[in-house]
């Protein structure tokens, strides 16, 4: 595979991250000022975008009284516009070859003991069937970057994943995370039908960056990884997600300049990122690394709070990375996926057991339930998992997507099709108690629709579902 990289001197690279300022506001926001804080509070409720300085005194919060406010604007924010559910996502490694050595990273050049492995169609094929059985809808193929995975292979990759069914299983949206593409092969991967491309910055601060990457592999070039979703959209992308692995560097930078890039993307594309992701680091195979940046379990709630209020209609993903004790008290913040039954190691799926090796596998999971028992757990909260997919294959994507999101008819999609696609699944996979308490969460969610005509339509769906229509959606 051919690498353009793009130099840092070069006017196609826009350097939108600016450290100076960024250190500044967080210099001037040590003390909290709660009439400040209230008054973004208010800006956040009518789900107006933050700014870096709006982002900068909201890090500032300290005070139990002043957490508890935060905490309760994003749970208001995200019923306001995600109501109850969340999506629930596989992600499917296909190859661990890399040419990067990220001195956190399982799959680096240089690991000692990891085992490499790229599953050959057949096996593809085999990880989807069982991922299917249990249930899946909605995968993230993860690629190492190496130039085994060129535009063209991904985009196989993608095809195979949306022609290979079983039974009533199909998987009906793929998302990719791999190495930046440029445009062409941004454009490649787009006609496979690929819904969100994901790329991590890892970290925006650009000496930490450097530490960890070294400059003589392909994610050494700053510049070339941070212009990744400018590329993406000129390729003809307009899902993007972007990320930072917390841990590397001071929280407190990375947050704004994830509000930096979001805001980017917004003013010169008219489109944010689709999702933004926040996983901490987590051991990894022969890594030995100091971590003096660690985020506490405190620090990340609050993190993720802000990042809801800063971005109200960006899904917000927490990996499996964490364990179920701090996804299950996250959640409420403003996290709207999460993956479910995580398998990281090359043809897992297919692994009796959930022990991981760490040698096949990028780093230590924190959250390794069954996707059935993952499901009942949300339902014994009141989410409705959902595996819908219906904005992406109607077009209601980008632009398009924020036309609806921004004054909440979303909701008239979104939780009709939550409960639709939670139909599908107590039918054709769940447990005999995940099926009664969907079942039971269901009709109690049905109780609250108002609109007459449209929840008779809700309940007719509901009906041929259970008569063995599939795949039917608002």
């Amino acid at each position: 595979m051919k690498y353009n990289y793009i130099d840092s001197s070069n006017e196609n690279g826009i350097n939108f991250i600016d450290e100076p300022l960024i250190n500044s506001l967080i210099n001037e926001n040590i003390e909290e000022d709660p009439i400040l804080c209230r008054e973004i509070f208010a800006k956040s409720r009518q789900k107006q975008p933050l700014n870096l300085q709006d982002t900068a005194a909201l890090i500032s919060i300290k005070s139990p009284e002043l957490l508890n406010e935060l905490f309760e604007t994003a749970r208001e924010l995200k019923r306001d516009i995600y109501g109850k559910r969340i999506v629930l996502f596989a992600p499917l490694y296909v190859g661990n070859y890399c040419v990067n050595d990220c001195t956190y990273c399982g799959f680096r050049r240089s690991a000692r003991g990891t085992i490499r492995k790229t599953l050959t169609k057949e096996e593809l094929v085999e990880e989807i069937y069982h991922l299917e059985d249990l249930g899946h809808k909605r995968l993230i193929l993860v690629f190492g970057e190496s130039p085994k995975y060129t535009p063209e292979f991904i985009a196989e990759c993608v095809r195979i994943c949306y022609s290979t069914k079983k039974g009533n299983g199909e998987i009906r949206r793929v998302n990719i995370n791999a190495a930046p593409l440029d445009i062409e092969g941004y454009k490649t991967v787009k006609a496979a039908g690929i819904g969100t491309f994901q790329v991590f910055q890892e970290t925006y601060h650009r000496a930490t960056y450097a530490k960890y990457h070294p400059a003589n592999d392909i994610k050494g070039n700053y510049m070339w990884r941070l212009n990744a979703m400018d590329r993406a959209f000129k390729g003809g992308i307009d899902d993007m997600g972007i990320g930072v692995l917390f841990g590397l560097y001071d929280w407190r930078f990375d947050l704004l300049s994830l509000v930096a890039h979001s805001l980017h993307l917004q003013n010169r594309y008219g489109v944010g990122p689709h999702t933004i992701s926040f996983p901490r680091i987590q051991p990894a195979q022969d890594m030995t690394l100091p971590l003096p940046y660690r985020v506490s379990d405190e620090n990340f709630k609050k993190l993720v709070a802000i990042l809801r209020l800063a971005v109200p209609y960006t899904g917000l993903i927490m990996t499996a990375r964490e364990s179920k004790e701090i996804r299950d008290e996250v959640m409420e913040f403003g996290v709207s996926q999460i993956d479910a039954g995580t398998r990281l190691e090359i043809g897992g799926y297919q692994k009796e057991g959930k022990e991981q090796e760490l040698n096949k596998e990028q780093f230590k999971v924190g959250d390794t339930r069954d996707l059935d028992d993952v499901i009942r757990w949300l339902l014994e909260r009141e989410f409705i998992p959902s595996f819908c997919t219906s904005c992406y294959r109607v077009g209601r994507t980008g632009e398009h997507f924020m036309e609806y999101a921004i004054p909440g008819f979303i909701k008239k999609f979104c939780t009709p099709n939550a409960m639709l696609t939670l139909a599908e699944y107590l039918e054709d996979y769940a447990s005999d108690a995940t099926k009664a308490a969907g079942y039971a969460l269901i009709e109690k969610n049905l109780e609250t629709i108002t609109d007459i005509e449209q929840k008779q339509k809700i309940v007719a769906k509901l009906e041929a579902i259970k008569t063995g229509k599939r795949d039917l959606l608002f």
